[in-house]
Parts: structure tokens; sequence; C-alpha cells
């Protein structure tokens, strides 16, 4: 399934793009996620753990950086894990571009994610809504590292909160609400023949 997220942090593009590049920062950034090893040219090993009520799963795998554009501005992360616990696995290749926007750079994050076993069991709605909320968090969660780096402050004991609990699955909640609100309440608006 491809999902797609959008988001600014305020901070110019050379910066931001700086930023994605130190692979090490952003799992550091993206809730969850841990490095467990890096094994160089761009490749690492590591864990994603995400909870949300009784739904708990855990991943270990590997990821690399198989494209890397400055001029572009362009990262391609391929990713790929078991479950711990030999429910499922799960895929991914995420394409981030990142361009100059009026209050800083926007970035632009698109995920083909493939899941299979216990994980799959989840509507396309529900793991959108769920990685749109921990996308919001990596957003945050990198702003407040970049600013803490540029201020000389040492970043390495500044991780990103757990995937966990009932904040996700309230936000989440929260977006398939919306999702059904728009769908069913706004007026139906005829498209151009």
């Amino acid at each position: 399934m491809l999902i797609e997220n959008e988001f600014v942090v305020p901070q110019q593009l050379d910066r931001v793009w700086s930023f994605f590049n130190d692979i090490p920062q952003v799992a550091a950034s993206l809730p969850g996620t841990e490095l467990t090893d890096d094994l160089g040219n761009d490749e690492y090993k590591g864990r994603v753990a995400i909870s949300m009520g009784p739904v708990k799963l855990a991943f270990n795998g590997d990821a690399q950086v198989t494209e890397r554009d400055d001029a572009a501005k362009r990262l391609v992360i391929h990713g790929a894990g078991a479950d711990e616990k030999g429910r499922g696995n799960a895929s991914m290749d995420l394409t981030a571009r990142l361009a100059a926007a009026p209050k800083g750079t926007k970035v632009s994050m698109a995920m083909d994610l493939t899941l299979s076993g216990a994980a799959a069991q989840y509507g396309r709605g529900m793991v959108a809504d769920v990685t749109s909320v921990l996308i919001g968090q990596f957003a945050d969660n990198a702003q407040r590292r970049i600013e803490a780096i540029d201020r000389g402050e040492d970043v390495s004991n500044m991780t990103a909160r757990p995937a966990s609990g009932l904040a996700i699955g309230v936000a989440a909640a929260k977006l398939a609400l919306m999702r059904v609100f728009r769908r069913f309440f706004l007026p139906y608006q005829p498209q151009p023949r």
C-alpha cells in the first residue's frame, strides 16, 4: 500500500537535507525505531516496535539507502524485517523529497508498504492513520534534534518517545473519524466533465 505524507520543517533546505543524510539521527527521531548496527555503505540493522492498545508488533530487520540525489534532494530507503514472534513480515520503500518552502523545508514522503501475517489484518485506513501520527511525531522530533544540534547540545541521549499507547490510538481514531465525517457529511460537489 502506498502511504503519502507531507510536513514542513521550519529550517533551511540545506540544513534539513544534511539531517536526512544522517540516518542514525533520522532513526532516533522516528518513534519506536532503534538502530542496532551500522554495517557501513549506508546499510543498517535495526528494530521497529509499535504498540497501540492490545496490538503490539516488533520487527527486526535491515535498512539500506538505495538512492541519494543531492541535487534533487531525494533519498530512497529500502527496509525489510520480520516480527520477533514470527507473526509476519514487513517491507517498505520510503522516498523522501525535500523542497524549499516559504516557512522552511517541505518534506514529502511516499512509503510503499507491504505487510504480511498479523500486521496485514489491519485495514489500509488504520495503517495509514497510524503512519500519519508517527510521521507527525517524527517531524516534531526532527525539528527538536536539528535545533539542539544547532545550539551545540549533545543529542546522544535525546530519543523519540516510544511508538505506543493510547496517544497513537486516539490520534489515529481522530483521523479515521475526520475521514468518515468528510465522506458522509460534506456536501457533494460534482466533478467537471
